[in-house]
């Protein structure tokens, strides 16, 4: 399979296969004559996981190591669901420190006034400086 059939069946760009193979995240393709990469069904299935654990949130980084749980034959699930267990965990603590964020700012929002005025709540809190200590 050349690189765009290979794109298609992945739903990975030529470019971000490319990326992979530069990175050594997967085996490095087969060379035909011409000098073209010619894609095995072990690069198909390495790039579909790179894809899908790119999807929920998998750094490169983890993605490696997904990559050596699947090329070691005496993986255990365990190893695997340990791994998908952290990054659920830091997915929850993104979430949690989101979920501040955003209370913070619907805060601030409830006590500008949205007016033509230039007393901003919302930027004396930015700044740390208070404009009505001003006046």
């Amino acid at each position: 399979m050349n690189i765009s059939q290979v794109a298609e069946k992945t739903g990975l760009t030529s470019k971000t296969i490319r990326f992979y193979e530069e990175k050594g995240l997967i085996t490095p393709p087969n060379r035909s004559l011409n000098g073209y990469r010619t894609y095995n069904p072990r690069n198909i299935e390495e790039l579909t996981l790179l894809r899908q654990a790119r999807l929920v949130g998998f750094t490169l980084e983890e993605c490696k190591e997904l990559l050596a749980l699947f090329h070691n034959s005496d993986r255990r699930s365990s190893d695997v669901k340990a791994r998908t267990l952290e990054k659920v965990s830091d997915i929850d603590r993104h979430i949690h420190e989101l979920t501040q964020m955003r209370e913070r700012l619907m805060a601030l929002v409830a006590l500008c006034p949205g007016d033509d005025g230039a007393d901003c709540p919302i930027m004396d809190s930015f700044t740390g400086c208070c404009q009505h200590a001003k006046k």
